[in-house]
């Protein structure tokens, strides 16, 4: 799905395909997120975590693009205020919604983990590297063993 939706915006072109591109895993992480926590709150305070630090490079990648793109930075900050509700619904929807449901949340979680891993190898990894540099590989390793010390931690 992600695939598909990332040909079609790449296709499609314009300024909003890397604003739709970090969309489609923002929202269904958000439902995911909200669901989880009415069963194990220091997971999804853990998972909050992540996703917000995984938000942030693409939300500012999003950013410089749009912005390069012709969309003055002050129009992009009151557009991205109001993406950032879309979270809110998100994870208010999954943790009324979905908080009896641990089935459908884990399908949620897997499509947006798929969709993450995709876009990584699509759009971040090749992009990464930098000559004679060590520090991309250092860094997702970092990423790695943050999330399994984390996941330990719980």
């Amino acid at each position: 799905v992600f695939m598909l939706l990332s040909e079609y915006l790449s296709k499609k072109g314009g300024q909003v395909a890397m604003l739709m591109a970090m969309l489609m895993d923002y929202i269904p992480e958000s439902i995911a997120l909200g669901a989880l926590f009415t069963t194990n709150k220091q997971s999804a305070t853990l998972l909050a975590i992540f996703i917000g630090l995984q938000n942030l490079p693409e939300a500012f990648n999003s950013f410089i693009e749009l912005n390069k793109n012709g969309i003055k930075a002050r129009k992009l900050l009151f557009i991205f205020f109001l993406l950032g509700f879309s979270g809110i619904i998100g994870a208010a929807s999954g943790l009324y919604f979905l908080s009896d449901l641990p089935q459908v949340t884990a399908h949620i979680m897997i499509f947006s983990s798929g969709g993450i891993i995709y876009l990584l190898f699509q759009d971040i990894a090749p992009g990464s590297h930098m000559k004679r540099s060590w520090l991309p590989a250092l860094g997702a390793t970092l990423g790695f063993a943050v999330g399994m010390i984390g996941e330990k931690l719980i």
